[in-house]
């Protein structure tokens, strides 16, 4: 819930050093996700699904497809790292909805866990284990 992940190795909406949560509006998007970004042998021994929950009255900044810089799929692309850091320094926005790399009309939400009142308004309804399917 920190961000401290994502401050420790950036991501593709913002750079090292921004403390964000990236979450998948679907478990399955979360799992691909996941999948694109590390090796079988890198993936824990035990995986967990979170569910979140951000109240209503919290405002969320969504990219716009003609806000989208050419080749923003591309993971070298600084466009989009650039334009989340911008969003998440103003401290306007509890979150970024945007375009998954992986499956276009899908979204991921990066979350800003130093938007004022970000634990007030951000809470965790359920944590479950999950067995992942050992083909993935």
């Amino acid at each position: 819930m920190s961000g401290q992940g994502a401050a420790n190795e950036g991501g593709r909406w913002i750079n090292e050093g921004v403390f964000a949560l990236y979450t998948s509006e679907s478990r399955a998007l979360a799992m691909l996700e996941l999948l694109v970004h590390v090796d079988d042998t890198e993936l824990p021994p035990n995986l967990f699904v979170m569910t979140i929950e951000v109240d209503d009255s919290a405002p969320f900044y969504e990219i716009g497809d003609i806000e989208l810089p050419a080749d923003w799929r591309l993971p070298e692309n600084l466009a989009p790292k650039i334009l989340g850091d911008r969003i998440f320094s103003e401290q306007k926005f509890i979150a970024i909805k945007a375009r998954s790399a992986v499956m276009p009309r899908e979204f991921n939400y990066v979350l800003n866990p130093l938007f004022p009142r970000y634990y007030d308004l951000v809470k965790v309804v359920a944590v479950e284990d999950y067995q992942r399917d050992e083909r993935l």
